[in-house]
Parts: structure tokens; C-alpha cells; sequence
């Protein structure tokens, strides 16, 4: 086991940066006693990752993961040369920018985002590099990257707001008997262009429904397109869930919309050459019924019959 260790420091404990932004920081060697080495490096790691998946995509298993990732920055650094490092604790400065003068027109730098099918990810590694008989000392951090403030929309006086209405007559899939006779009607307002800094907001009045209310749900939901050979492969899957009614509402009563974005798992809406990053929400109307109870864990993204849903595009955008 090893008596030293190495650490990796950022000036920024949200570890939030943009390109043009240089990353200070510092890289921390803790040993016990003196250690020679043969450098000190920092490599600086930007990638689209993508996967496309046999169940969903209709493809043989064999070629899961076969999608070639887009290399956004590689690059490596000398923060020192070989040497050697003194005992106890030695702390190592560095700066470096990832967006280089010149080259702007050339990269193009995605912002952070962990999918199901899609993984845009930025890493710092340092590693202090020994002789043969030592074993080398490295380390590996993730640090968060968004659109440079210059490129950024200017901040909307007001978010776009539609106007959605669920009725048993907008619904494409079977319902209950008794909602399908005694009929229902959901009205409200909900902003469809968010900045990622807000919370998506809105409104919702249940006017009418001859079935009690089981619970009212707002599902983020993420679509994933990968370009593989001559097809694109896409695949929904649920960001988020937020409640907001439990039970059976009052009829004519406003319910506010009020829903935060998970950082990591959101990105300004992406379409890029290789592959895109969409969004949508869906309001879900879960209706009082035995049958629900019997398959109380299934996906909210199918629809029931005891199930009434309106779903809407979800533009997400970075602002000043």
C-alpha cells in the first residue's frame, strides 16, 4: 500500500466553470517521506459518450456501446518537471484554459450532462509518474462546464406559457368505462421554454371528473438520439417526478406548478450533428381505481387506463 496520496483542488468548490475560464487549482501530494518522480502531468478530458441499446433500439447485443464517442478537448499538461517531492504535504498550482485563442470556430464545447444513452463529461487527471519500482501516483475529478456567459440568451421577460386541456376526448389510449362515460376535464398554463436556473411553472384547475383523484404528477422526460450507421436510435426515458396533488382535489381549485430541474441530469436542449438531447413534460392524472393497486409500480410513461396524460415539448435553454 502506498504511503503517498495525491488530491486534486479547485479554486471552485462548485467545480462550475466555462471554456474561456481558465481551472486554477492545485494539485496535493501527501507523503510520508520524499518521493522522486519523473514529472508531474495534468491531462484535461472533454467526450460525448454514446450507447445504443438492443432491447430499445432492435438491434443485437453485440453492438451495444459500438457508437464511436466525440472527443471534445485532450490535452496534457507538464505542471512540473521530474524531481523530486519533499515529505509531508506539497501543494502543486495550476491554470489551464480549455478554450484556446484561435480556435473558436473549431471546438465546441457541449455542456455537462449524465443520460441514459448520451454522457457528456469533462475530467481532470493529474498523475505523478515514477521509476519502475514505484508505482505511479494518480487521480481522477470531474469538473461541471457551461456555455461561456457571451453566448448566452438574454434573459426572457417571461417565460412562454402554454395553455393545455385534458378531457376523456384528447386521450389516444383506453380508458375506464366510468371515466370514459362519466368524463373529466384538467385546464391550467404551463411554461413549455425554460431557463435551466428557474423552475419550470405554471397552473392547473381540475374543473370536473366524475372518478375521484388519485394523484396529479409532472414527469421530466429526457428523448436521446444517436446516429448509428444510416439510423437514428432514440430512447425516452424519465428525468424527474414531482408530485403536486395527493388525493381527491377540490373541484375549480388552482394548483400551482412549481418544479426544479435536477442539475446533472438537464442541459440546454442539444442538436448536434451525431446526436441530440430533448425534453419534454408530461401532466399525469392517476384516477381512484382497484385496478391501479394491482400495478401500483408501473411506468408512468405508458399510459393506463385508469390514466389520463397530456404531453408537451420542453425547450431548456442557458441564460445571462
Amino acid at each position: 500500500m502506498s504511503s503517498a496520496t495525491l488530491e486534486i483542488k479547485l479554486s471552485r468548490p462548485s467545480r462550475i466553470y466555462c471554456p474561456s475560464e481558465p481551472l486554477d487549482g492545485k494539485i496535493v501530494v501527501k507523503s510520508a517521506s520524499s518521493i522522486s518522480h519523473r514529472g508531474v502531468r495534468l491531462a484535461v478530458n472533454g467526450s460525448v459518450n454514446m450507447q445504443v441499446r438492443g432491447g430499445s433500439a432492435g438491434l443485437i447485443e453485440s453492438i451495444v456501446g459500438a457508437v464511436k464517442p466525440i472527443v471534445i478537448v485532450n490535452r496534457i499538461i507538464e505542471v512540473r518537471p521530474s524531481g523530486r517531492i519533499a515529505s509531508g504535504t506539497t501543494e502543486i498550482p495550476f491554470s489551464v484554459t480549455l478554450k484556446q485563442s484561435g480556435n473558436d470556430n473549431h471546438d465546441r464545447f457541449y455542456e455537462t450532462f449524465h443520460g441514459a444513452d448520451i454522457n457528456i463529461q469533462y475530467l481532470l487527471t493529474a498523475d505523478v509518474t515514477r521509476g519502475y519500482l514505484h508505482k505511479s501516483l494518480y487521480t481522477t475529478m470531474e469538473f461541471i462546464l457551461e456555455t461561456d456567459k457571451a453566448e448566452l440568451l438574454d434573459q426572457p421577460a417571461s417565460p412562454e406559457m402554454v395553455i393545455f386541456y385534458i378531457t376523456q376526448d384528447t386521450q389516444r389510449h383506453p380508458l375506464l368505462p366510468e371515466l370514459k362515460s362519466g368524463g373529466f376535464r384538467v385546464t391550467g398554463k404551463l411554461s413549455i421554454q425554460c431557463a435551466l436556473s428557474d423552475p419550470i411553472s405554471g397552473e392547473l384547475i381540475v374543473e370536473t371528473s366524475a372518478v375521484p383523484i388519485h394523484s396529479i404528477d409532472i414527469h421530466i422526460l429526457r428523448i436521446e438520439s444517436v446516429l448509428f450507421g444510416d439510423r437514428i436510435v432514440t430512447e425516452t426515458s424519465l428525468v424527474q417526478t414531482t408530485q403536486i396533488a395527493d388525493g381527491d382535489v377540490s373541484r375549480h381549485l388552482m394548483l400551482p406548478i412549481y418544479v426544479i430541474l435536477p442539475r446533472l441530469l438537464t442541459c440546454p436542449t442539444t442538436l448536434a450533428g451525431p446526436f441530440s438531447i430533448e425534453f419534454k413534460v408530461a401532466i399525469v392524472i392517476s384516477f381512484q381505481s382497484e385496478l391501479s393497486k394491482m400495478q401500483a409500480k408501473s411506468d408512468p410513461r405508458t399510459p393506463r387506463l385508469w390514466m389520463a396524460m397530456e404531453t408537451l415539448p420542453l425547450e431548456l435553454v442557458r441564460t445571462r
